[in-house]
């Protein structure tokens, strides 16, 4: 039972790769596309957006079938006008660089961090908790936003079952742990590994996002512990803590050493050139194959070295994987014309898009590309949001790592830092939400939230903009 998940993913990402071999492929052309090409991937992200507030028990049953029905919006038309040739080209070439290295990721790291169990009481007072959050926001970085939350969420929460105002911390959980702290590596979101897929420097992240990531990161734990400092001080001990005193313990280490297996998959295929083969016209490079590879490797390894005990534990489901995996394969069927009409530039239906990122002699605006891409990250997946920006600069990753280098940092940090934003801004956000009410935290509404986000995080990308951005 434990496998059929992942194999099931798998197999999704088999079916997408496994297409016979034809000539090379024909790029679409996105001068001759219309906006009403742009309505399907609008619609998809929406859908995740809207549909689990407004329908959530038809999202949970029917999100597959919303998905994939986006997606034939974009595939029989495709198909119709450029012929089901070319489409099944554009749908290969987006499934083997893109969609199967991001989901055997996501599996992989997923499938680790649910491995790695902290057991164990600590007491949340507010250097703990401010620890607690530093730890979280560190191991983002290196498991992604994801795995830390799950990792961490139940530890946070037995240290503050005893207070009167634990809300406060979960929130502040959101902002670091499941945000901003994934910043400085592919690894840590979504966004970012896309960025590594479509040619960034693995350390290029690390390296460009590390002064952004300290000052607003620094600033939101700052206020974090003051604030907890006021309602620690303020509220006392009244009643005792209710989780028995236990040693810290962290059991799973041999994920520790997986995680270690992934990242070094990850520099081996931007390191070496051992040849390519071509599939369907797109160019596939054996070391990715080989760091996919790696990837299963890694998930079923994790898998058998793991006790299950330990995943129960950490409350370890596949839901959340599935559901990545479903929508991602829409989102990025979906997105396959509007990328192709971003490259068309000003000589495509997005000219003013193009004029509102760009300054009148010409160059990038960065405060507008910090803030558009954050601002669509906050209500929409960052993924697909940091691609379409990525395109939009120009989608050339050695141009946008050297002169473009601030506007590809000011895309990387909006995605990432402006989905805390909302609850919707980031998959973690939702998640962390879900397991703190389960465990009697009574978390602010939607709304709520967003004023807890507009009175913290808006002053601080405010003057991240002044300091960096400008």
């Amino acid at each position: 039972m434990a496998c059929r998940a992942p194999a099931r993913v798998l197999v999704l990402a088999a079916l997408l790769a496994a297409l016979p071999q034809a000539a090379a492929a024909a790029e679409l052309d996105g001068r001759v596309l219309g906006l009403l090409w742009v309505i399907p991937f609008a619609g998809i992200l929406l859908s995740i957006a809207l549909f689990p507030l407004l329908a959530g028990h038809v999202w949970e049953h029917h999100q597959g079938k919303i998905a994939a029905l986006w997606a034939a919006l974009v595939m029989v038309p495709l198909a119709i006008g450029f012929g089901p040739l070319g489409a099944i080209q554009a749908l290969v070439h987006t499934a083997l660089l893109e969609y199967i290295p991001f989901i055997l990721l996501l599996l992989a790291l997923f499938t680790v961090a649910g491995g790695i169990v902290v057991r164990g009481n600590i007491h949340g007072a507010p250097g703990v908790n401010s620890l607690l959050l530093l730890i979280g926001a560190v191991l983002a970085s290196f498991i992604g936003t994801t795995g830390a939350s799950m990792v961490m969420i139940r530890p946070i929460l037995r240290a503050n079952d005893d207070r009167r105002h634990n809300m406060h911390v979960v929130v502040f959980f959101i902002f670091l742990v499941s945000n901003i702290g994934g910043s400085l590596t592919p690894l840590g979101d979504p966004p970012l590994f896309l960025g590594f897929l479509r040619g960034v420097d693995f350390f290029w992240t690390t390296t460009h996002l590390l002064p952004e990531t300290l000052f607003v990161g620094g600033i939101v734990l700052a206020i974090f512990f003051l604030l907890d400092t006021y309602l620690y001080r303020k509220e006392g001990r009244v009643r005792p803590d209710p989780t028995p005193d236990q040693p810290v313990r962290v059991r799973g280490g041999i994920n520790f050493g997986l995680i270690a297996v992934i990242i070094a998959a990850i520099l081996m295929s931007a390191t070496f050139d051992f040849g390519q083969f071509t599939v369907m016209g797109t160019e596939v490079a054996v070391a990715n194959l080989l760091r996919d590879l790696i990837m299963v490797g890694v998930t079923f390894a994790s898998l058998a070295l793991t006790p299950k005990s330990d995943r129960h534990e950490n409350g370890f489901s596949w839901g959340p994987i599935e559901e990545v995996a479903k929508l991602f394969a829409g989102i990025f069927i979906t997105i396959i014309p509007v990328l192709a009409m971003l490259r068309a530039g000003s000589e495509g239906v997005f000219a003013p898009l193009v004029a509102l990122v760009t300054n009148p002699d010409g160059s990038a605006n960065n405060t507008a590309y910090f803030w558009l891409t954050g601002g669509l990250s906050s209500f929409l997946d960052n993924a697909p949001t940091y691609l379409v920006f990525f395109e939009l600069a120009g989608g050339d990753p050695a141009t946008l790592m050297t002169q473009g280098a601030l506007t590809l940092t000011a895309i990387s940090a909006g995605a990432v830092f402006m989905g805390a934003n909302t609850y919707i801004g980031n998959a973690p956000n939702f998640m962390v939400y879900a397991i703190a009410r389960q465990g009697g935290v009574n978390m602010p509404s939607f709304f709520g939230y967003m004023l807890w986000s507009g009175i913290v995080l808006i002053p601080c990308f405010l003057l991240a903009t002044l300091l960096f951005f400008r």
